[in-house]
């Protein structure tokens, strides 16, 4: 009997919802992003008051920029700070240095925050296969960019992430393979997203040449 992790073309499972959008963010530095979304997260009761501290440190300990065609960062806190499950996201007014992840001293300008909230990542696998197809897709990230409010960026981030289905009808993940091995399923799920084992590798951030997120 297979035990393979990943999700079939069939899961019926929808995508995280959209707890925090924030449009054209304007911060000094990535702590500023940090605050500005674990804040709004905390007015939502979306996470536990500890939830600020715990992300701060982990993105000190672990960076998660990430030199997609458009550098995001997906910063992220242990399961036990979050209540509810979803996405915040943010786009942001000028590029914001976060550190890369997996290059300790190494900078990527970030111009779209995405933090998973997760209570149990292998449960939520479909949903960040959804999350990095999105993120590897330029043409994709490049229209969130564009959204000038909070509302119509809310819209289009659920309506790309909708998209991002394996076997949906759009024809599968936007712009990755829609069997989603060019997201190495194995590395996303619970040990992934927990740090140590969240690097480059495991996390296929190539470019639109990058051929492991194209096959067919």
């Amino acid at each position: 009997m297979s035990t393979d992790p990943r999700p079939s073309a069939e899961d019926p499972r929808p995508p995280l919802g959209l707890t925090v959008v924030l449009a054209h963010l304007d911060v000094a530095d990535d702590e500023d992003v940090l605050r500005s979304l674990a804040g709004r997260l905390l007015d939502a009761g979306a996470v536990t008051v500890d939830f600020p501290e715990a992300l701060r440190k982990r993105e000190r300990t672990y960076p998660t920029g990430l030199p997609t065609p458009i550098p995001t960062a997906i910063p992220h806190a242990d399961p036990e700070h979050v209540v509810v499950p979803g996405l915040a996201l943010a786009t942001l007014a000028r590029p914001v240095p976060f550190g890369e992840m997996g290059a300790s001293g190494s900078t990527v300008d970030v111009r779209l925050v995405v933090m998973p909230l997760l209570t149990d990542a292998r449960e939520h696998l479909t949903a960040l296969q959804r999350l990095m197809g999105l993120l590897r897709d330029e043409a994709a990230v490049a229209e969130l960019l564009e959204m000038t409010d909070d509302e119509a960026l809310r819209e289009r981030a659920a309506a790309l992430l909708a998209a991002t289905l394996p076997g949906s009808a759009g024809g599968g993940p936007v712009g990755s393979d829609p069997t989603g091995s060019g997201t190495d399923g194995e590395a996303i799920d619970g040990e992934a997203i927990d740090g140590e084992a969240t690097d480059r590798g495991a996390i296929d951030c190539g470019g639109p040449d990058n051929s492991t997120g194209a096959e067919a």
